[in-house]
């Protein structure tokens, strides 16, 4: 599969990488990095998995509206939102992995119409097609 890409960023990490700084090249973002008190680090940062957290969040919430707008499945309500809940921890063959809970709140629709915008979220979301088969992803939907 290729990727026609339409857009490119760069980020770069310095120092310890979880324990660091991290941000954006152009200068519009920099974040200290700290590993979560729960992997034995001090928690007085942010860490990739927040990050992801927040990206996927936003990512997949705007691949749902685009999906019922281009689709014309139904029109997403302006106070739906998505949750995203990412865990770490150790695989069982090694190595760590990531686990990811989506909560998906579109209020007001009918819930037959809410999963169909939710599946083909999931068919746009490139977080989502950059994860399938890799990491669990499971999605929980309120109406």
């Amino acid at each position: 599969m290729s990727v026609d890409v339409k857009y490119r960023t760069t980020a770069k990490a310095t120092g310890g990488g979880r324990n660091g700084l991290s941000g954006l090249e152009n200068g519009q973002l920099t974040v200290t990095m700290a590993s979560p008190k729960e992997l034995g680090g001090s928690g007085l940062g942010h860490n990739p998995e927040e990050l992801f957290a927040t990206g996927y969040a936003a990512c997949y919430l705007g691949a749902m509206r685009f999906a019922a707008s281009s689709e014309k499945l139904g029109q997403v309500p302006e106070d739906a939102s998505v949750r995203a809940e990412v865990g770490i921890g150790p695989r069982s063959d090694g190595g760590f992995g990531l686990a990811v809970k989506l909560i998906v709140s579109l209020p007001g629709l009918e819930r037959s119409v809410a999963e169909k915008i939710a599946e083909r979220g999931h068919f746009i979301c490139p977080y989502s097609n950059a994860t399938r088969g890799n990491i669990q992803v499971e999605t929980e939907l309120t109406t």
